[in-house]
């Protein structure tokens, strides 16, 4: 899977950047940062138009890989699906929007929300460049997510990197909202951090109670089975341009971007039909000189899965596996 930009959302870039410091960029983003980090939301965090660029030019690329990796692993544990419309919920530049037009070619619908007018502006920039209709035709409404999305549905809904700047007691009624638009799957994707993954295991949790049917990562709709300090998360590696490194102040040409996420459904996936998912690998397989192993999320819970070398075919799939994958298991005879 490619992890760039795409090129449209990319040259549309270059070109509101065209004749901006580099400098001034990189001093923009880091205060944006620090106001993240503070727990600022993005409607404070960016002031203007410039602070809208700079996020944008710093964090889209990072963000958009992680969003598209994770609609691709929906999209090989759910190939049947093919949604026709999209709401976007905190979209700020527009980021899972264009990744999700790419992955579904059937969306012809699509709705972005963001409290923040900045944003806004450069997203309605960056869609007009656009090759698909779907982004051209976009509508994007400035307001109060919750207030927005109150009565509207869709059948993919998808919200990147937002709850975090939800208080934690705003999670539930937000999670119900999201849910409540989502006509077909609703997508959340955070930080791979340990506190982006208690929320989305929180979300997770309070959804499955509703009846929501997890797609991906989890192999199961049981409760997650991970245990603390341990956390499930994935990582993305994507390519840095030269403006893009400039402004990160790195010659360093990737970067690898951690996130958690979910997919739930309304509808229970057929979990023996093909493409089977018996287990997620949930991280890089240790290789050693006798064998290899490999950290899985299975329908029994956490488990390692292990095979000598002179297993021959066996410890070759295995080493073979990537963090992230969705394997066959129990494995079944060749």
């Amino acid at each position: 899977m490619n992890s760039d930009l795409l090129p449209d959302l990319s040259s549309a870039l270059d070109k509101l950047a065209q004749g901006r410091s580099r400098r001034e960029i990189a001093q923009r983003a880091e205060t944006i940062s620090q106001c993240y980090r503070s727990g600022g939301a993005s409607h404070v965090a960016i002031r203007d138009s410039d602070d809208a660029l700079a996020y944008a030019f710093t964090r889209l690329p990072a963000t958009s890989a992680a969003t598209a990796a994770t609609l691709a692993a929906v999209h090989d544990a759910w190939p049947d699906f093919s949604p026709r419309s999209l709401i976007d919920a905190g979209a700020g530049p527009g980021t899972a929007a264009w990744a999700a037009v790419e992955q579904f070619a059937t969306l012809a619908d699509v709705r972005l929300i963001d409290e923040s007018s900045h944003l806004r502006a450069l997203a309605l920039t960056c869609l007009q460049a656009s090759a698909a209709p779907a982004l051209r035709d976009a509508i994007y409404d400035q307001g109060d997510i919750l207030a927005i999305a109150d009565g509207r549905r869709a059948d993919l809904v998808i919200a990147s990197y937002v709850i975090g700047e939800l208080a934690p007691d705003r999670l539930p009624r937000f999670a119900d909202a999201l849910w409540s638009a989502a006509a077909g799957m609703l997508v959340v994707v955070e930080p791979g951090t340990p506190a982006g993954f208690a929320r989305i295991r929180a979300l997770r949790g309070h959804l499955v109670a509703q009846g929501a049917h997890v797609v991906a990562p989890c192999p199961h709709d049981h409760a997650c089975p991970i245990i603390d300090p341990d956390w499930c998360h994935f990582s993305q590696r994507l390519n840095r341009s030269r403006a893009h490194r400039q402004v990160k102040g790195t010659e360093l040409s990737y970067e690898d971007e951690k996130f958690s996420y979910v997919a739930l459904a309304r509808k229970p996936l057929a979990r023996e039909a093909p493409p089977r998912i018996g287990a997620r690998v949930l991280a890089h397989p240790r290789v050693g000189k006798a064998e290899v192993s490999a950290k899985l999320c299975t329908l029994e819970g956490i488990v390692t899965a292990t095979a000598a070398r002179r297993d021959g075919a066996r410890y070759k799939a295995r080493k073979a596996w990537r963090w992230g994958q969705a394997v066959d298991w129990p494995e079944r005879p060749t």
